[in-house]
């Protein structure tokens, strides 16, 4: 997994595409992040991540219907790739095993 990095940001809008599932497009992924981190987001920094993430091969997008509530613009949606569930399972034990480090005697203060 050496080659399939991610940076911080990174890593968690790929968690939010993930939990969105077919519903992760750009507005939806900053509005659930924004949320959950209880601070404000620029959404050109969440459309950043989701293009070097694309070119990386973890995730795909496809372009939706044309809405009027859009102005006749198409949302982007973006899925997990195969590749990208990977490099999320790789993170999540490389954090738990440092975790698990962690001297107990650290929690004692």
């Amino acid at each position: 997994m050496k080659d399939h990095s991610l940076g911080e940001f990174e890593e968690l809008v790929l968690l939010m595409v993930a939990a969105l599932h077919h519903d992760a497009y750009g507005v939806s992924i900053l509005e659930n992040l924004e949320q959950h981190l209880r601070k404000k987001l620029n959404i050109s920094a969440v459309h950043v991540a989701l293009k070097r993430m694309e070119d990386k091969g973890f995730v795909k997008s496809k372009f939706g219907g044309i809405t009027e509530e859009r102005g006749g613009r198409r949302k982007k949606f973006y899925v997990l790739t195969a590749l990208g569930k990977r490099v999320l399972d790789y993170q999540y034990s490389l954090r738990t095993s440092l975790y698990n480090q962690i001297p107990k005697i650290a929690f004692h203060s």
